[in-house]
């Protein structure tokens, strides 16, 4: 019998804005290595694994606004999701102590420019990226949006929220050249194009929450639409057709059906 392992925990973020001259929601993703393990060369949102120093992050509110009502996994997921953009994108969701505006781009810049390499290496925690230049993390500026599962009997697993947030103005992001190797701010409508032609690889949760997101008609919508929905659980159930796999999930998720047709066998 195959042991089923245990899906780690996870946070990814949908940045968003309006595009222009279009009007069209934009979003940032990035290019994942084609060394990484995971999902290798993929076109994704910024976003990873939940780990301790979030947890230690948590513990202290004065490092946070918008926390309130909120249990130990769900902060965490929180924190790991603005991290994890910070470290993936140098885009910063913060307030400096005392003030209810998100920090400015400079700032934000100055800050990754200072410690996002040595935050990626491991030679700094965030909580003391945070205390060091006097960062409150805006918790408030996300808007919960999904939660996959990666289906039993996979090798690697993750249990990952998916966060909407505004892109904080002139903040433009870059990616790290480590972990992903190119960014981009891309409609949803050009990113599944891309999916369809080849110019992208897409994996099947991203390629369902463009889908989704793109019948919002700008920013505000998609925040509002967002704020206070259930949100349903989806771990998708892979089957095999004659003619190749098919991914069942739950239809009240809200991805326009329950079965997906998602290639040929290899």
């Amino acid at each position: 019998m195959t042991e089923i392992v245990a899906a780690r925990l996870a946070s990814t973020v949908l940045l968003l804005r309006d595009g222009t001259p279009s009007g069209e929601i934009e979003v940032f993703m990035m290019v994942r290595h084609h060394q990484i393990e995971f999902n290798s060369g993929a076109l994704v949102f910024p976003g990873g694994s939940v780990d301790k120093n979030d947890k230690e992050i948590a513990a202290d509110p004065a490092l946070y606004s918008g926390g309130g009502g909120l249990d130990g996994d769900a902060l965490g997921f929180r924190i790991a999701a603005i991290r994890e953009t910070f470290e993936e994108s140098g885009i910063l969701l913060a307030r400096p102590q005392g003030s209810k505006d998100l920090v400015d781009a400079k700032r934000a810049n100055d800050i990754a420019t200072a410690h996002r390499a040595a935050l990626n290496e491991g030679k700094i925690s965030f909580l003391k990226v945070l205390t060091d230049n006097g960062m409150v993390l805006a918790l408030d500026e996300l808007v919960p949006y999904a939660h996959w599962i990666t289906p039993e009997g996979m090798p690697k697993r993750f249990d990952t929220w998916f966060f909407l947030a505004a892109a904080p103005p002139e903040q433009l992001g870059a990616h790290d050249g480590k972990e992903s190797t190119d960014s981009i701010w891309v409609s949803t409508r050009e990113a599944l194009e891309g999916g369809e032609t080849g110019r992208f690889k897409l994996p099947f949760p991203t390629t369902r929450n463009l889908v989704r997101l793109g019948k919002q008609p700008n920013v505000g919508a998609a925040l509002a639409d967002s704020k206070g929905k259930p949100i349903v659980a989806v771990m998708p159930v892979m089957t095999k057709t004659a003619t190749g796999r098919q991914l069942r999930i739950p239809k009240e998720a809200g991805y326009d059906g329950e079965v997906f047709d998602v290639g040929a066998m290899g």
